[in-house]
């Protein structure tokens, strides 16, 4: 049987990025540069690449800059942008935007963590997971399994419990918070009859035993932090994405202007 295409992404971009202040006072969080390039970069990248056709990238925080990354760049045929006046949560804006995709399975991921994997083997190891999971969840290896929310998986993989930033967790494998979902998923989501819906804490523990796990080995960082994102200038493996001819990113630093110029450079002058 021939697997069920991808329908689309949904990018979560809308985050206020406080805890990257000040850096996040001109910036926000899903444009934060990394190696030069802004983060959101990345990943349409990384998805177009993989034959993603139709991304949907949410905004709030300084959303006329992501716009602006989006619409004069290369991949605005295939990113529909939905600015949220009212942040809804992770749930909420999966609910709120599921009718943009055609129906199928989806892939939702908070679109300011930076992650470096092989798209097309998460769609593959979805397409073979146990027939009761509607739901795959990537993981990766933290070595600060007390700060993350740790996932333990039963005999046949399936999720059985989750250890959110607890004392000696039983091992080190994190939600990335990059998802695979099913039409279920999103009709779960809707019965709760609430626009304001977030995933890990409303939706995850509903479908305990009934989702799987994809191990990201490649690289994953939460960038939520200055050190954090200094330490992903250091370490990032995978390659830098090459800058269009006609440069959005060179409209955004024309936008933020020379103070704002600098305050990055003096931000990134930290890195060891």
């Amino acid at each position: 049987m021939t697997p069920e295409p991808i329908a689309g992404a949904l990018l979560l971009a809308a985050g206020l990025g406080t805890r990257l202040r000040p850096l996040t006072d001109v910036l926000p969080k899903c444009l934060a540069p990394i190696r030069g390039r802004p983060l959101l970069e990345y990943w349409l990248r990384d998805l177009t690449q993989a034959g993603v056709d139709r991304i949907v990238v949410n905004t709030h925080y300084r959303a006329d800059l992501v716009e602006t990354f989006i619409e004069t760049g290369p991949w605005s045929d295939r990113v529909v942008l939905v600015r949220e006046e009212r942040l809804l949560g992770t749930g909420g804006t999966l609910r709120a935007n599921a009718a943009r995709f055609p129906k199928g399975p989806l892939l939702v991921a908070h679109a300011d963590n930076l992650s470096f994997f092989d798209v097309k083997a998460f769609f593959a190891a979805h397409a073979e997971r146990p027939a009761e999971a509607c739901l795959t969840m990537m993981t990766f290896t933290t070595d600060e399994p007390e700060q993350c929310g740790i996932v333990s998986t039963d005999a046949r993989g399936l999720v059985d419990a989750f250890h959110e930033k607890v004392a000696s967790p039983p091992g080190n494998h994190a939600n990335a918070a990059v998802y695979i979902v099913e039409p279920e998923v999103v009709a779960y989501i809707e019965s709760l009859g609430r626009d304001l819906v977030d995933i890990s804490t409303e939706v995850l523990p509903h479908f305990l035993g009934r989702m799987t796990t994809w191990h990201n080995t490649g690289y994953h960082r939460d960038i939520g932090n200055l050190p954090a994102w200094r330490t992903a200038q250091r370490e990032y493996p995978g390659p830098v994405p090459i800058a269009a001819e006609d440069d959005p990113w060179l409209r955004i630093l024309a936008a933020l202007g020379p103070e704002g110029v600098e305050t990055i450079e003096e931000l990134l002058a930290e890195t060891d």
